[in-house]
């Protein structure tokens, strides 16, 4: 059923996830350099040229991305969308983890820094709960109907 709530929330959880290929995670600085860590890797601000190369965080992201795609067309197997949005669910929150140690370990092969992290990183946590809301509210589809067959 496209028109249930959980597919609200778990359009929204996609959106979150799907604004992360195209702004940046955190910035970098070293000495007088200045980098933006972005869903590709390490950036220069000043040439654009990438430092760092993050190609397994954006293939990690595209998966979840699809993943969530393929959870929000699966409407007619709940038991089965349940169990991918709680799988889901643990990617994204993996997400956070592996997007911050791509951040320390890019600036640990570039010598002495600091980093700050973006808002941005916040977004998977926010998708994380949306993915659980939407989970609760499938369950209590999944609730109903087999209350309705009681009956029957």
């Amino acid at each position: 059923m496209i028109q249930r709530i959980q597919t609200i929330f778990l359009s929204i959880a996609l959106l979150l996830m799907g604004i992360l290929f195209f702004i940046p995670l955190a910035e970098v600085a070293v000495g007088e350099k200045l980098y933006a860590f972005g869903i590709k890797g390490l950036v220069d601000s000043l040439t654009g040229n990438t430092t760092y190369s993050a190609w397994a965080l954006f293939a990690y992201l595209l998966f979840v991305v699809f993943l969530q795609v393929f959870i929000i067309f699966s409407f007619k197997k709940r038991v089965l969308q349940m169990r991918l949005a709680t799988f889901n669910l643990i990617l994204m929150l993996g997400f956070v983890l592996l997007g911050w140690l791509f951040v320390k370990f890019s600036l640990s092969a570039l010598g002495e820094g600091v980093y700050s992290l973006k808002l941005p990183l916040v977004f998977p946590f926010a998708a994380a709960v949306l993915n659980y809301l939407a989970i609760r509210a499938i369950l209590k589809d999944e609730l109903l109907i087999r209350s309705i067959d009681r009956i029957r």
